[in-house]
């Protein structure tokens, strides 16, 4: 398909068709539904605050969705329903009682976290960073910890450790990763919103892949989650969370926003509507390392512009000036927290390296950097560089609009934790083109879930913003949940 402004221009018509079928397939009012698994987070939150329900019958009922429905999807790695049923009595905070899960890639206090991996089979936190205080700190209630694929390094969420972890749409297909746990779970109705975070574009690709929203906040914007595990001068994480709705990812970001004095960044408060101000926004479809989606994700995006178009944003092309090897570049990063997780552990059991304790993927990335590390300073710089080139590019453009991956969610295996890492390196970087620039640059990006699939797959677009401006992102996305909406959709496992 041609991307052309005239191509945008004489098919806006198109925009306004998905308008009038978003609103003829929208869901009644979601106060009206008695089934909580229904309810998004500010709903649940609400409910509770009011009396209307309490913060025990919210989480006693996500639980039992969780034992049911955890059998069909794989998305739980430590359950914690004893101590969540005592928490919930004493909850307190904005979101007091609401249901959710952690990361498996972060503490909570006296809980095992796993990390995606067999490396580490016993090991409790004894202490939560700042991120989880910030974030249970809201009153949410942790029912234990979601999947992840090992250490995090994976567009999946197959770790050998645990099992596959299956999309609530069709088991037979990926989750994405690397919070796929959480964005299964969010996906389900088990929990309305659960913990996530994105170094790659671990946030965004869940999202896309489970029809969810998921917003990758700027660097600096929340709490710092885990310090130790800085490998260069880049911080490439943030955290968030999975949803269902923006006001729920809205809510999640005003509440873990670090004040002005503290990041450097435009103030983030709760953003609770569209704006009115027309945007500028750029569509591309060319991924970093020069590839384009497949037919499917490429119509998707196509329509996404022309519905901004039909909203009556100013819509068109844009060539971004990256250089194509600068997936190259990200994965010589990428492969260092592999060599550094790898090296934690050897250290600290006197082992060898071995592939009972690791996959063949993570020894892969160790074995590159080793391989590599003479390259490493002069990536660091070509990728300290893009930050400027982008900040440009926002000069002229509000928004970026580009796929999230350039297929919808690959059936399982296609990315499995058990393949070799040469087959599994090429299917990797060929799927994961656009999410990992605004990781590179530290800016904001969301994953919206606008697209379905013809095998019924949901397929996200990805907008991207200036550093610090998570408030046109959101603006943006409120329009155009009311403009097309996708509350109407639910997965084939849910409630």
């Amino acid at each position: 398909m041609s991307l052309t402004r005239r191509s945008l221009i004489e098919r806006g018509a198109m925009g306004a068709s998905l308008i009038a079928m978003g609103a003829a397939c929208s869901r009644s009012d979601q106060k009206a539904s008695n089934d909580l698994a229904e309810l998004d987070g500010v709903e649940t939150a609400a409910r509770i605050k009011s009396g209307e329900l309490s913060a025990t019958e919210a989480v006693d009922a996500a639980i039992e969705r969780a034992k049911r429905i955890d059998r069909q999807i794989n998305a739980i790695v430590t359950k914690t329903f004893d101590k969540a049923r005592e928490e919930a009595g004493n909850a307190s905070g904005p979101w007091a009682g609401v249901p959710t899960f952690v990361k498996d890639l972060d503490d909570v206090t006296g809980v095992r976290t796993a990390f995606g991996s067999r490396a580490f089979p016993g090991y409790k936190g004894e202490e939560q960073n700042p991120l989880i205080n910030a974030f249970l700190g809201l009153g949410v209630v942790s029912l234990g910890k979601s999947s992840t694929p090992e250490f995090g390094l994976s567009a999946t969420t197959e770790p050998v450790s645990s099992g596959k972890t299956r999309n609530p749409w069709n088991t037979d297909y990926s989750t994405g990763g690397s919070s796929g746990g959480a964005a299964a779970l969010v996906a389900s109705g088990v929990v309305p919103i659960a913990h996530a975070s994105d170094g790659g574009g671990s946030i965004r690709i869940p999202a896309s892949c489970c029809g969810n929203v998921g917003l990758k906040v700027s660097r600096g914007r929340n709490p710092i989650a885990r310090p130790h595990t800085v490998v260069g001068p880049i911080s490439l994480s943030v955290h968030g969370a999975q949803t269902r709705t923006v006001r729920d990812t809205a809510a999640v970001a005003a509440a873990l926003a670090l004040p002005e004095s503290e990041n450097g960044l435009v103030p983030l408060g709760l953003v609770s509507a569209p704006a009115t101000r027309r945007l500028r926004i750029g569509v591309t479809t060319k991924g970093l390392g020069g590839a384009e989606p497949d037919k499917q994700v490429e119509d998707a995006t196509m329509r996404v512009a022309e519905l901004c178009a039909s909203l009556g944003h100013q819509v068109e092309p844009v060539e971004l000036p990256i250089d194509e090897n600068l997936d190259q570049d990200f994965g010589l990063y990428w492969a260092a927290f592999a060599h550094s997780a790898v090296k934690v552990w050897e250290e600290a059991t006197g082992l060898p390296r071995n592939g009972l304790a690791f996959e063949p993927f993570t020894l892969g990335l160790a074995r590159r950097f080793e391989a590599e590390q003479d390259k490493f300073e002069d990536s660091i710089k070509r990728l300290q560089a893009v930050e400027g080139v982008m900040a440009g590019v926002h000069e002229t453009y509000d928004l970026i609009l580009s796929p999230v991956v350039t297929a919808p969610p690959p059936k399982i295996g296609y990315l499995g934790g058990s393949l070799d890492y040469d087959t599994l390196i090429v299917r990797l970087f060929d799927y994961v083109q656009y999410t990992v620039l605004c990781n590179i640059t530290g800016a904001p990006a969301i994953s919206l879930p606008l697209s379905m699939s013809q095998e019924g797959l949901p397929i996200g677009a990805m907008f991207g913003a200036a550093l610090g401006q998570e408030e046109i992102l959101l603006q943006l996305a409120y329009e155009l949940e009311e403009a097309a909406p996708w509350a109407g959709r639910r997965p084939a496992v849910f409630g």
